[in-house]
């Protein structure tokens, strides 16, 4: 099966200095940090972006602030989040100028809507922008989990160029998989950090870790080892990035979920020099001091720092 996207695609977060603006020289950093690392490409304003906390200035200044940094170096995929269809054809082509290599697209949401209606939705995009689309399925955000075979169809006649699967339900993904393997040029992407290798082994063309943010490397050695066939080195890689993992667990209920795994993250890059600061998008929580020293306990044991 030809492709046209593969490999390690991270969700970039969004550096926040202590007042809660946009920090651009870290994002820069950051964009280095990851191109260095060996990334295929980068994934703006996606779910580890903190995308739904941003003013729509604010996501301009994150895709024009990437696109500046990468110059081109890697594709830049980026999310066009908005509820309905026309809201999503507007933010895709705003996007889209300011250097967007193709889109992501979730089904619609607070809008209650149904197969038929979300297959319109995204043939409409399609019609409507001229770089691929990508499925974004997450129904933990949007509450509704696309279905295979509508997948399979809009994959079919050119809709859609793939799916970032952010399902969690790993049988719909290897469903998936299954149903999708001989439709060229479209591919799947596994948000899940921790089960990678299996994903690759079931044919999947990548992963969009919100952990590669901290640690892109290893997931580019995974991905190598995982095309080399080397599975033995593979399942080594992400056992270790599963234990890298640990450090979402850290703040033990004292945040959100979403101020946890994101928060970690964050921290992470902070304890490594990355980026200035670990501030979340209000009104999530930043990580405090205890939780950072455990963050560096695991980042320590795994050689990042």
């Amino acid at each position: 099966m030809s492709s046209q996207f593969s490999g390690v695609i991270p969700p970039v977060v969004t550096p926040r200095h202590a007042d809660g603006t946009i920090d651009t020289a870290s994002l820069r950093n950051l964009t280095k940090h990851l191109l260095d690392g060996g990334v295929s490409g980068l994934f703006v304003l996606g779910s580890s972006g903190e995308v739904p906390y941003m003013t729509n200035a604010e996501r301009s200044l994150v895709v024009s602030t990437i696109a500046d940094a990468n110059a081109g170096a890697v594709p830049l995929i980026v999310g066009a989040n908005e509820q309905t269809t026309h809201r999503v054809i507007d933010e895709a082509r705003k996007v889209i100028d300011l250097g967007a290599d193709a889109i992501v697209v979730t089904s619609m949401y607070y809008a209650i809507g149904n197969a038929d209606e979300t297959e319109t939705h995204f043939r409409n995009i399609h019609a409507a922008v001229d770089v691929p689309v990508f499925a974004y399925d997450v129904p933990v955000r949007t509450h509704y989990k696309l279905p295979t075979d509508l997948l399979v169809r809009l994959g079919r006649d050119g809709v859609i160029a793939g799916v970032k699967d952010s399902s969690g339900d790993d049988v719909s993904f290897r469903q998936l998989l299954l149903a999708a393997k001989d439709i060229d040029n479209f591919d799947i992407f596994t948000g899940h950090e921790v089960v990678v290798d299996g994903a690759l082994l079931g044919g999947a063309q990548g992963v969009v870790p919100g952990l590669g943010n901290v640690d892109p490397r290893g997931y580019r050695n995974l991905v190598d080892a995982a095309s080399a066939g080397d599975w033995v080195k593979a399942a080594a890689e992400q056992d270790r990035l599963a234990d890298l993992f640990d450090i979402v667990y850290t703040p033990n209920g004292r945040v959100s979920g979403g101020a946890a795994g994101l928060g970690a993250f964050k921290t992470a890059l902070q304890i490594m020099g990355v980026i200035e600061s670990n501030t979340m998008s209000v009104p999530m929580q930043a990580l405090n001091e205890e939780e950072t020293t455990a963050i560096k306990v695991i980042l320590e044991r795994n050689g990042l720092v």
